[in-house]
This record gives structure tokens, sequence and C-alpha cells, in this order.
């Protein structure tokens, strides 16, 4: 049964949470998934590595452990002829994250995603999607999770079916819904962003928010909105890339070299720097954002700079950066005497 008052008690009056999401993508750089179909099949194949990424991430200041089922659906491990494991890559991905989040003293978050199969006003394919949600939000509430995720939906109707199955096979387990922006400033189905996140608030999540498809430029503006209307914790969890106002999305970035499409191989041409992760990290602590995190591209130095900006010190701040011990930039009386003009020289 899950402690669901661990995620509610954590986010009351006025706290917060820094959460690491981007899994997939991080697991696809070091060449342990495939780009694609993205599913998860590292979970059963490279076990310790899933292990490791979720230490890296707590280490580097996340509070959650997410269990990495974002894709290990029905759906997903069809394509690719593996639905015979579906109940065994959800269950070990659970075991594994539950070991790191009581190990750690983190959140143990379960979750589910976009399924692909849901279209509006076609009754067959909601009940195949409602069908998938409810497996895998009955395997992680046996597993014992503090809150579920439901994530990266393009479409306020899956978003409501999610909330739904987890409110009626919960168990009265928490529920963090999240949609994804996309270029417009409304769901697939029409819906202005803050008014998704108002009625899904209404309809019962704990949290409410958008995750992943904009990098923090584009998708602050909407955050800023949301916040207007909603009255509980609100949750941004942007990716990594540097999107604007001409390319909203990582989805529509394109090489700056080439001229085609970044996504999925050439979006590491568009990396924010750090410093960029801190201004948004102090955004959306000026906006009063209480679920903060990175989504696809994340990775641990850019969690441990937001961490910090939520006033967090996480073990791997004692290696953040301290460029007044660099013998060419910092404090030059900590140093022996050098040559200043070859110094000079090879700083330009």
């Amino acid at each position: 049964m899950a402690t669901s008052g661990r995620l509610l008690e954590r986010l009351s009056n006025g706290q917060s949470l820094v959460v690491a999401e981007g899994y997939l993508f991080e697991f696809e750089r070091r060449g342990y998934l495939k780009a694609g179909a993205f599913v998860p099949e590292v979970v059963l194949e490279h076990p310790e590595i899933v292990k490791m990424m979720h230490r890296e991430f707590v280490h580097a200041g996340s509070e959650v452990v997410l269990a990495f089922t974002y894709y290990a659906h029905r759906e997903k491990l069809r394509v690719i002829g593996k639905e015979d494991v579906l109940e065994e890559v959800n269950k070990k991905a659970l075991a594994i994250a539950k070991e790191v989040a009581l190990e750690t003293g983190t959140l143990f978050a379960g979750n589910i995603c976009n399924t692909t199969v849901y279209v509006r006003n076609d009754e067959e394919a909601k009940a195949a999607a409602r069908a998938m949600f409810k497996e895998q939000v009955e395997w992680a509430v046996e597993a014992g999770v503090d809150y579920i995720l439901g994530e990266t939906f393009n479409e306020l109707g899956e978003a409501m079916l999610a909330l739904e199955v987890i409110k009626q096979y919960g168990k009265g387990t928490p529920a963090v819904v999240l949609l994804v922006p996309s270029a417009r400033d409304v769901t697939f189905d029409g819906v202005p962003y803050a008014e998704a996140c108002l009625r899904l608030e209404e309809a019962g999540a704990a949290v409410v928010g958008l995750n992943c498809g904009r990098g923090p430029e584009t998708m602050l503006p909407l955050i800023a909105e949301v916040k207007k209307v909603c009255k509980g914790p609100v949750a941004c969890l942007p990716v990594t890339y540097r999107t604007s106002e001409e390319f909203k999305t990582m989805q529509s970035l394109v090489n700056p070299k080439t001229g085609k499409r970044s996504f999925p191989i050439d979006l590491p041409a568009h990396f924010v720097g750090r410093s960029e992760i801190l201004d948004f990290g102090l955004e959306c602590k000026r906006l009063g954002v209480e679920y903060v995190g990175l989504c696809c591209g994340n990775c641990s130095h850019y969690m441990r700079t937001l961490a910090e900006t939520y006033c967090r010190q996480p073990p791997a701040s004692r290696f953040s950066p301290d460029m007044s011990q660099h013998y060419m930039y910092g404090d030059k009386n900590k140093f022996k005497k050098y040559n200043t003009e070859d110094l000079v020289a090879a700083k330009n």
C-alpha cells in the first residue's frame, strides 16, 4: 500500500520538490537504448546501470526516484515484439527504483505516459489506453509508490483518462499529471494549457503542470499562466534544449549547420548552458513553482545546478565549479609565479 501522504506532506505550506526526469534520452546517449521506439529494455538487460542512474540523479539533487517505466507499456513493447516481457520490465523497474529510494530517503514514484494509441472520439482506442494505464497503475501500487506520475500527454482527454485510472485503481495514491506543450499554446484537443491544468486540478490531481517538449525559455511563459489559475502545486520540467519563439519545441529545432531536423540525433547542437539552467531555476522559484525538474536532455550537472537554485546542497555540490582555483582564471595569488604574457596569449 502506498504511503500516499508523503508527497502531499513534502509540498505542503509552500514547500518544494526537485525531480529528475530525462532517463530515456540519457540512456540512449550512453548506448543502452534505441532512438525511435525508445523502449526501456535497459531495465532488463542492464539493471545495474538503471540503479546507478537513479543514484547519480539523487547525488545531484533529485528528491524523487522515478521508476523507469516511461514507454514500458503494452503498445511500445508490441512494436518491438516484446509484449511478453511487459510485466517483468515494469516490476523490475519499480523494484530498482524502490531500492534506491529506500537507501537514499527519497520519494518513490511510479510512471505512466502517453500511450500512442489514444484517439479522441474513438471508444475502442480509449478503452485500449485505459487498459494500458490500469495494468501499470496496479503494478505501481503493488510496489508501494508514494505517488504516480502521468506525463507527456499532448491531449487533455488522455491526461484526464490517466487521472481517472489512477483514482480508480490507485488506492488513494496521489497523481501528478503533466501535459507536454506543443508549438501552439493549446493542447492537441484545443484547450489552453492553463485551463487544461486547472481542469486536471479540479478533477483531483495533486500536482499539475507541464513537462517535456519545450525548453526553459518557451515553457516558462505557459507556466506563469498556469500559476495564475491553479491553487495547488504546479510542476515545470522542460527539456534542456535551447528553444525559442521561432523554434518553440525540441522537435522543431533545426541543425544550424545542415538545416535538417535535429530531433533526435542532433539535439546536442542545441543544449542550453548551465547558466541558463540557473536562470530557469531562479525564475521558477520567483513564480512559486513547487515541483521543479528537467526532462529530456537532463544530466547530473544540470540537475545539481537546478537543485542549488532551490537552496539545496546535494552531495554533488561538493564539486560545484570554483574557478578561483583555476591556474589561468583564478586567484593569481594562490599559484606560483608564471609567465604573464604566455597566460594572456593562451586566454586569447
